[in-house]
This record gives C-alpha cells, sequence and structure tokens, in this order.
C-alpha cells in the first residue's frame, strides 16, 4: 500500500510538472498584446518632431503600449485641417484657434505643449523700431489669419489705437517662407515662431515686439502655454487611456530633455542650428517653454487672455463667446504612480 501511495504521489508530481510546461509553452507562444495605434499629425518644421524623436529613441511609446503614426505637413494650417477631416488623432497646435472653434461648435480638446512665444522682426537697419511704425508696410505672419501669436499682437495692438489688420499689408505663410521673405526684402517685418526669430538675430535681425510683450499688455503675469496637444472629444472619450499614456511618455520625454545635455546632442541633427549659439538658444527656449504648472492654474491665466481678446477683438477674433468654454482644457486621468 505505501508503494502505491508513493507511485501516485509521482504521477501527481509528474502530471502537474507536465501542466506547469504546457503553460509555460502557451504564454510562450501567445502572442503579445498588440500597441494602440495613435494617428499623430506633425508639423515638419516644428520642435514637436524633438520631443518625437526623445519619445522613439527611449521607446517610451512602446513602454506605453502605443503606436505612433506620424504624418508630417508642411504648415500649421495643414494640420488643423487634417484635425477637421479626422485623418489624424492628435497634433500640437494653437491654443487661441481651438478656443475659437470650439466656440463655433467644434469639439475640441487642448493639452498644453509649451508657452515658447515668437516676435516681430526687422532688419537691423529697418526704421521700424516698434509696432506703430508697421502701419503702411509689409508684414509678413506665420501660419494663418488665426494664428494665435497674430491675434494676440494684434489684440495688443488694438489696445495702443493701432489696427494691424487695415493698416498694414498682410501676407501669410509657413515658417520657411515667411523667414525668406524677410530676408529676401519682401517683407519689411515678420511675425514668425520662436525658433525662427533665434535663428534671424543671428543674420543680422531685430526684434520689435515680442508675443510676451503682447501677454503683458493683455493683462497676464505668467505666459499661457499657447501651442497643445489637440484631439476631438469624441476621440477622447472613446481612448482616454491612449491619450492619458502618451501625454505621460510626453511628459517624459521633456523630463529627459530638462536633465540631460547629451539628449540635445542627439537631437542637433533635426534642429537646423547653424552654429552653437543658435542650438543653445533652441535648447533653452525650448527648456523654458515647457509647462510645469497645474492644469487649473494654466486655465485661469486662459481665462483672462481670452476675455480680454474677446473685448478688444469681439466675435471676429475669438468667436461669438465672450468667455472661455470650460470643457476646453483635458485633464488626464489621475496617475496611480
Amino acid at each position: 500500500m505505501r508503494t502505491i501511495s508513493r507511485m501516485n504521489g509521482e504521477v501527481r508530481t509528474i502530471c502537474l510538472f507536465k501542466i506547469v510546461v504546457a503553460l509555460c509553452l502557451v504564454v510562450g507562444i501567445a502572442p503579445a498584446r498588440a500597441s494602440e495605434a495613435l494617428r499623430i499629425g506633425l508639423q515638419s518644421t516644428g520642435t514637436f518632431a524633438w520631443q518625437l524623436d526623445v519619445i522613439r529613441r527611449h521607446r517610451l511609446a512602446e513602454s506605453a503600449g502605443l503606436d505612433l503614426k506620424v504624418s508630417e505637413f508642411a504648415s500649421p494650417d495643414a494640420g488643423k485641417l487634417a484635425l477637421n477631416s479626422g485623418s489624424v488623432d492628435i497634433a500640437v497646435t494653437d491654443w487661441l484657434w481651438v478656443a475659437r472653434a470650439r466656440a463655433l461648435g467644434a469639439k475640441l480638446l487642448f493639452y498644453p505643449y509649451s508657452s515658447a512665444v515668437g516676435a516681430v522682426m526687422v532688419k537691423n537697419q529697418s526704421p521700424v523700431h516698434g509696432i506703430e511704425d508697421l502701419r503702411g508696410r509689409v508684414l509678413a505672419i506665420a501660419g494663418g489669419p488665426l494664428d494665435k501669436s497674430w491675434l494676440i499682437v494684434q489684440a495688443a495692438a488694438t489696445r495702443r489705437g493701432i489696427d494691424l489688420k487695415h493698416e498694414t499689408t498682410l501676407e501669410y505663410g509657413a515658417p520657411p517662407l515667411i523667414s525668406q521673405k524677410l530676408q529676401q526684402g519682401e517683407a519689411e517685418a515678420s511675425l514668425n515662431f520662436w525658433n525662427f526669430c533665434a535663428s534671424l538675430e543671428t543674420r543680422g535681425y531685430r526684434r520689435i515686439f515680442e508675443v510676451r510683450d503682447a501677454e503683458a499688455a493683455l493683462g497676464l503675469s505668467e505666459p499661457v502655454a499657447l501651442i497643445g496637444y489637440v484631439f476631438s472629444e469624441p476621440f477622447a472619450s472613446e481612448h482616454r487611456s491612449a491619450i492619458d499614456r502618451f501625454i505621460a511618455a510626453a511628459q517624459k520625454a521633456n523630463d529627459i530633455m530638462l536633465q540631460s545635455d547629451e539628449e540635445w546632442n542627439a537631437l542637433r541633427p533635426l534642429m537646423n542650428a547653424e552654429d552653437d549659439r543658435i542650438f543653445k538658444a533652441y535648447r533653452d527656449r525650448t527648456r523654458e517653454g515647457m509647462p510645469r504648472r497645474p492644469i487649473a492654474a494654466e486655465e485661469a491665466d486662459a481665462r483672462a487672455l481670452f476675455k480680454a481678446l474677446a473685448s478688444i477683438g469681439g466675435a471676429e477674433l475669438v468667436g461669438p463667446s465672450q468667455e472661455l468654454d470650460p470643457g476646453l482644457y483635458y485633464r488626464p486621468a489621475p496617475r496611480g504612480d
């Protein structure tokens, strides 16, 4: 009887071992969970490409279970069209454009990406020294008529009694084109993105009016992130986890860029920095523009800015609402870590 009991025990042990081996084999051959795809719209000359490169090289998207499908566009307006058509899920674009679109009924959401802003630039020898000197001159503007920097500068000028929209000749275009127009003399001043302004400063050009000056003129004490990740509300309701994981990956990329100078050496081939001075300016301005405050504080200043713009420009500038839509800002779910 003792022998039979020992044999039964050995049989059970062998069976359990076979089950464990079989389970290990099943786990080993089972396909890994597929990553969730996110279609990202990228302006080819924008700094978002730098952040995406950090995400790619550090495999932050893979770690978050995401597969980023990136489509490049030549201008900010192309990215906006892609968002409106649903051909991309997320793009980085203007806060004010999103706020205005939402006031007009578009179900778009915004999450801060950067508070870095540009300036109105002229040649060093130009007789133009302030925005009041732009009357009767050609002003080239990066983006379109609803670009956030242009609308803010326009509103600040209006507060000074200057109607830039009607007292200057306006030309719009992609940032590289606007930079070329100024350098080739086709425009006497340009309002461009901050990275193009930094480059122009090394080529004999100067700033006459910062977008930050315009923000201060409109009553802001701290800069608002005027560029952000934008996506539709219906998409967010169906893919909240994916958006939250993307935002978390983007914030990890920011942390890497804030803490590591070596990371910027890896990014330098993407930055089109002609020399060390431009390179360091790009790096430092990008770091300065990374949002660090809570969404509630960001939204409070954005609400004040929107009200100032609405009081000056009315519906033509901000849409039919005089108040910022309380549903504009996206708030990720609280993280467990």
